[in-house]
């Protein structure tokens, strides 16, 4: 079976998208990257991504606005979710993981049992509704 491509977009792609794509990277069934779209982004988002990815999670509102402004082609029967975190977090920082787990969690499909890496000693931490 395929991998579910997801793309997760943000500002500049140092902590928000950086993070859900951490921590989902690990997640059997999904394929995962993540960009910025601001000019000084870590990573960029380019038609190229947007072409790969078969659902694309936005941060905020703004983003899938700059998305659709800049790309409207290669968003075409492309499905946007913004999932409305503000930009009040660091990298990994624990409550935008517990924040990102709670809004992913309708639409990825993460076993009951599924362990998430958070930490890059590679210390893990139960899914957030087990908490």
């Amino acid at each position: 079976m395929d991998k579910i491509k997801i793309l997760f977009v943000c500002s500049r792609n140092k902590w928000r998208s950086l993070t859900a794509e951490k921590i989902c990277e690990n997640v059997s069934g999904y394929s995962v990257r993540s960009a910025g779209t601001e000019k000084g982004a870590r990573i960029r988002v380019t038609e190229g991504l947007l072409g790969w990815a078969d659902l694309i999670f936005v941060m905020e509102q703004k983003h899938g606005d700059r998305l659709r402004s800049k790309f409207p082609e290669s968003l075409e029967g492309k499905k946007v979710i913004c999932l409305q975190i503000p930009d009040n977090y660091e990298y990994m920082e624990p409550e935008l993981v517990e924040l990102l787990q709670a809004k992913l969690n309708p639409y990825m499909k993460m076993p009951d049992n599924e362990i998430i890496p958070i930490f890059k000693n590679h210390a893990t931490v139960a899914r957030a509704d087990k908490m």
